[in-house]
C-alpha cells in the first residue's frame, strides 16, 4: 500500500468501496484524543493513493459508506445524508425523515438492494426507517418490533422477494420486519442463545451468518429456513466484523485474528501482524490493511481440476503437455493423445482458469496451453481465448497500482467493461480510457468520443490555463471527432464561470440549435440572433426574438437591436401581423411605409363587425394609400367603401344578407333573386364590362329558372357575347328544351361544341362532317367512347369519308 508508515487503520473509521473501489477513511472519534476538532475525510484508491481530502464542517457523521456508483455517503446523526464524489465534490444532500431529525440516529446499515444503493436508519425510538435507491430517496418505515424498549443486541437488511426486510435481534429472539406493517417471528435451527450479537448477508443476499453470545456462527439460507452449519469459534466476544467470503464462507475478525468457516465447518484461521479491515466481494474478501491489500477467495472449481495433485482432468493434461513441449519432451504427444476426444474440453479449462488467475505470469501459462491445444483442432472457435486475452490485459492494467482498481474476471463480467471506463474516466485516467477503447475496438461514440468531451469537460476546470490556448487545445483534439457534444462543453466552462471561453467552444458547435440556447443564457443575444439566422431556422429566430423583447421591456430599445438585422425584422413583422397587427400598423408609419400600412388597415377592416367602423378603417386605408400615390389601390378601397354601403342598403330594403360577398357575387344574388333593377343600378355605378354582366345575368336566371326572362334577355339587344354561352347555362340547369330555342341561333363554328353539350353527338358529327372539319370531329369521337358501338362505328366511317374526299 502506498500509504505504508502514514496510516493506522485501527484509528479510522473504514469504508471501502466493493468492485476495487476506493477506500474512505475517518478519524475514529471515539479513539480520539482531542474529540472536539472537526475530522479530515481523506480518499485513497485500493493500492493507498491520496486521491482527495476534505476538513468536515458538518454534523457528526454516524457511518461512511459508498454507492453502486461510486459516491461517498455520508450519515449524520440527524438522518441527514450527504453525498460527495471520490474527490469529495459535494453532489447533493438528503434526510431520512423528521424523526430521524428531532430523535437522532442510533444505528444505520447501507446495503445494495434491487433498485440500486439503499440506506437503513434506527432511531433512539428504536424504529427503522429506510430507502431503497440514494438516486431516489423514498422513505418507508419498517414496522415496530413487539417490545422493543431497548437497542437490539445486533441487526440486518435482507433482500428477499424483490423486497427490503430488516432482521432484528432481540437477545435471543429473531424478528424479520417489512414496510407492510407486518413482522414475523423467526426460530432458526440453533442450540443454546443468549443473544444474536452480530448478522453478516452475503454478497448475493441469499445466505446469512448470525454470531451468538455463545461464540457460535451460525451458516444458513437468509429466509432461516435452512441450515448449513453451526461451528463454535470458542470465543465469546463479538467480532469486529462479520463478513461473507464470495457467497461461500463466513469470515470472523478478531483484530488481528481472522477465522474462515465453510457450510460443511471446515475452517481456517489467519493471523496478521497488523490490523486488517474487510471488504465483502462478489468472489472472495479483500482483506487491506497498514502494509498490504490481499484477496482471499474459495479455489475456483476449474482451477483445482487443473492444479489438483494427480488430476486427470482433460485441462490438467493439457497444461502438462504444454509444459513437456516447452522442455521438447515426447511425453507432450502422449498426454495430447490421452485426451484427443475431449481437448475442446480442456482448452475451454483453460481459458476460465487463466480468467481466475491474479498473476500474470500464471495467466500466460494457462492461455499458451490453451493456444497450444487448440493447434490440434481445425474447427475451434477461437472467440472466447481472444475475449479472455483482451480481457486479462485490460484488468492487469486497471490492477497496476498506478490505477487501483483490483478486479477479477468474474467481477468485471458482473460490472461491464462500460461501467469500468466510466470509473477511469472518474479517476481522470482518460488516455488509459481511451487506448482500452481502441483495443477492445468499442464505437467512437460509446468509447473515445465520450471519453474526449469528459476530458475537455475536466481541462474547462483548470483556471490557471489562458483561455484562448484552452479553447484552441480543446478544438484541436475534439473537432474532427463524431459524437462529441461542444454545447455541453461549454456548459461546463460557464459552470466554472468561464464565460469568455463558454462563447469560444460554441463557434466549434455546428448545430445552431444548441449554440443558441446557451447564447441565450450568457446574454449574447446579438450573437445568437446572428447564429439562429445564418441556421435558416425561423423557430430558432422567433425564440430569440421573443426572449429579447421579454428581456429588453422598453420597445424602442428591442426594434433597434433588431432593425440592424432585416431578416430579423422582417420575421418580427410577420409574427406581429398575427399577434399584434397595431404594432406593425405603428412601425409601418414610423418608417413612412405608406403602402404596407394600408395594406394592414384593409386587413383589419374585415376584422371590425360595425359597419362604421369598417368604413373608417377603409377611409384610413385609403388616406395611406393616397399618400403613397398608389391610385390603383385608393380606388380600389373607394369602390369597397361605396360597395358595402350598397350591401346595407339592399339588406335593410331587402331583408337579405349580403354583407362581405364580392361585386359580382352581389349583383348575382341580386338577379337570381329578381331584383333586376338593383343588379343594373350597380352595373351601372360600378361600370362592369358588358360581356361580364351578361354572363353573370345569364347564369344566374337560368339558375332561377327564370326562362322567359332569360329569352327575352337574349334578345333585348345585340348580345355582347355568343349564343353558345346561353346553351351552357342552360345545359347546367340540364334543360335541353330551352338550351334548343339558342343552339339555332348559335354560330357554325360553336354549333359542334354546343350539341356535344346537348349530348346529340350524332347530330355533331354530322355537323362536323358538313363543316369538313376533322378536328371536330375527333372531339366528337372522343365523347363517344362510352357510348353504344354502332355510333363510334358512325362517326369513324364519317372520318374516313371526310379522308377520302381529302
Amino acid at each position: 500500500m502506498d500509504w505504508i508508515g502514514l496510516i493506522d487503520i485501527s484509528k479510522f473509521v473504514v469504508a471501502a468501496a466493493p468492485y476495487g473501489g476506493p477506500i474512505a477513511l475517518m478519524k475514529d472519534e471515539s479513539k480520539a484524543v482531542v474529540s472536539n476538532v472537526k475530522p479530515i475525510i481523506s480518499v485513497y484508491n485500493a493500492a493507498g493513493k491520496l486521491l482527495s481530502q476534505l476538513r468536515w464542517n458538518s454534523g457528526h457523521i454516524l457511518q461512511l459508506g459508498w454507492s453502486n456508483t461510486e459516491e461517498l455517503l455520508c450519515i449524520q446523526d440527524d438522518g441527514v445524508v450527504l453525498i460527495y464524489d471520490i474527490y469529495l465534490n459535494f453532489k447533493r444532500t438528503f434526510g431520512m425523515g423528521q424523526e430521524a431529525k428531532d430523535v437522532k440516529v442510533l444505528d444505520c446499515r447501507i446495503f445494495s438492494s434491487f433498485q440500486g444503493t439503499g440506506i437503513a436508519v434506527m432511531t433512539t425510538a428504536f424504529r427503522i426507517f429506510l430507502i431503497t435507491n440514494v438516486e431516489d430517496p423514498r422513505i418507508r418505515r419498517l414496522a415496530e418490533i413487539p417490545g422493543l424498549n431497548s437497542a437490539p443486541s445486533s441487526w440486518a437488511i435482507i433482500n428477499m422477494d424483490r423486497q427490503s426486510r430488516a432482521l432484528v435481534a432481540k437477545e435471543a429472539e429473531l424478528y424479520l420486519v417489512d414496510h407492510g406493517g407486518q413482522y414475523q417471528q423467526q426460530n432458526p435451527e440453533i442450540s443454546d442463545v443468549g443473544s444474536y450479537v452480530a448478522m453478516a448477508v452475503s454478497f448475493n443476499s441469499k445466505y446469512l451468518a448470525l454470531f451468538t453470545d455463545t461464540g457460535s456462527i451460525w451458516i444458513g439460507s437468509s429466509d432461516l429456513q435452512k441450515c448449513f452449519c453451526e461451528f463454535n469459534t470458542k470465543s465469546r466476544s463479538r467480532p469486529d466484523q462479520l463478513a461473507w467470503c464470495g457467497n461461500g464462507a463466513v469470515v470472523a475478525l478478531w483484530d488481528r485474528l481472522m477465522v474462515v468457516v465453510g457450510p460443511d465447518k471446515d475452517w481456517i484461521k489467519y493471523n496478521f501482524d497488523s490490523p486488517v479491515a474487510l471488504v465483502q466481494e462478489e468472489d472472495g474478501l479483500r482483506v487491506f490493511g497498514n502494509d498490504v491489500h490481499e484477496f482471499l477467495q474459495k479455489v475456483p472449481h476449474v482451477t483445482e481440476q487443473i492444479f489438483k495433485i494427480g488430476s486427470m482432468e482433460p485441462g490438467a493434461m493439457l497444461f502438462e503437455a504444454c509444459r513437456e513441449f516447452q522442455k521438447r519432451s515426447q511425453k507432450a504427444d502422449e498426454y495430447v493423445r490421452m485426451i484427443k476426444d475431449r481437448l475442446d474440453l480442456a482448452i475451454d479449462q483453460c481459458i476460465q482458469a487463466a480468467g481466475h488467475e491474479l498473476e500474470p505470469a500464471r495467466q500466460k501459462q494457462l492461455l499458451r496451453a490453451a493456444s497450444f491445444g487448440k493447434c490440434f483442432l481445425t474447427d475451434y472457435q477461437p472467440a472466447a481465448f481472444v475475449n479472455m486475452c483482451q480481457m486479462l490485459r485490460v484488468l492487469n492494467q486497471t490492477k497496476h497500482h498506478s490505477v487501483g482498481i483490483p478486479l477479477t474476471y468474474t467481477q468485471l463480467e458482473h460490472l461491464t467493461t462500460p461501467v469500468l471506463i466510466d470509473r477511469l474516466v472518474v479517476r481522470k485516467l482518460f488516455c488509459l480510457a481511451i487506448k482500452i477503447c481502441q483495443y477492445l475496438k468499442i464505437p467512437e461514440s460509446e468509447g473515445s468520443s465520450r471519453i474526449l468531451a469528459h476530458w475537455a469537460c475536466y481541462k474547462v476546470q483548470q483556471k490557471s490555463v489562458d483561455e484562448e490556448t484552452l479553447a484552441r487545445a480543446i478544438s484541436q483534439k475534439l473537432l474532427d471527432v463524431p459524437g462529441v457534444s461542444f454545447k455541453e462543453i461549454a456548459s461546463e466552462a460557464l459552470e466554472q464561470g468561464r464565460k469568455q471561453l463558454a462563447i469560444k467552444l460554441l463557434d466549434y458547435e455546428p448545430k445552431a440549435s444548441e449554440q443558441v440556447p446557451l447564447l441565450l443564457k450568457m446574454e449574447q443575444d446579438q450573437v445568437a440572433l446572428s447564429k439562429a439566422i445564418d441556421s435558416g431556422d425561423s423557430d430558432l429566430v422567433y425564440t430569440v426574438l421573443l426572449r429579447m423583447k421579454e428581456k429588453l421591456s422598453n420597445s424602442g430599445d428591442f426594434l433597434m437591436a433588431i432593425r440592424t438585422s432585416p431578416i430579423a425584422y422582417s420575421l418580427y413583422l410577420q409574427y406581429c401581423k398575427q399577434q399584434n397587427p397595431t404594432l406593425v400598423e405603428e412601425l409601418y408609419y414610423q418608417e413612412d411605409n405608406f403602402l404596407d400600412n394600408g395594406n394592414c388597415k384593409v386587413i383589419r377592416s374585415f376584422v371590425e363587425e360595425m359597419l362604421e367602423d369598417r368604413i373608417k378603417r377603409l377611409e384610413e386605408a385609403k388616406n395611406c394609400y393616397d399618400r403613397a400615390k398608389n391610385e390603383f389601390a385608393s380606388k380600389q378601397t373607394e369602390e369597397q367603401m361605396k360597395l358595402l354601403k350598397y350591401q346595407r342598403r339592399f339588406e335593410e330594403e331587402l331583408s337579405r344578407p349580403y354583407m362581405d360577398l364580392s361585386l359580382h357575387q352581389t349583383i348575382y344574388s341580386l338577379v337570381v333573386e329578381g331584383n333586376h333593377k338593383a343588379a343594373e343600378l350597380l352595373r351601372k355605378e360600378f361600370r362592369v364590362p358588358d360581356k361580364r354582366y351578361w354572363l353573370l345575368r345569364a347564369g344566374a336566371l337560368a339558375e332561377a329558372g327564370d326562362w322567359t326572362e332569360l329569352e327575352k334577355f337574349s334578345k333585348s339587344k345585340k348580345p355582347p357575347i355568343g349564343m353558345e354561352e346561353f346553351v351552357e347555362v342552360c345545359m347546367k340547369q340540364n334543360n335541353r328544351t330551352e338550351a334548343a330555342k339558342y343552339l339555332v341561333r348559335v354560330s357554325a363554328d360553336k354549333k359542334v361544341k354546343c350539341l356535344v353539350q346537348m349530348g346529340k353527338l350524332k347530330e355533331a358529327a354530322e355537323t362536323a362532317l358538313e363543316n369538313r372539319n376533322e378536328e371536330e370531329l375527333n372531339f366528337v369521337l372522343t365523347k363517344c367512347v362510352n357510348t353504344d358501338k354502332q355510333l363510334v362505328d358512325t362517326v369513324r366511317a364519317m372520318r374516313n369519308e371526310l379522308y377520302t374526299k381529302k
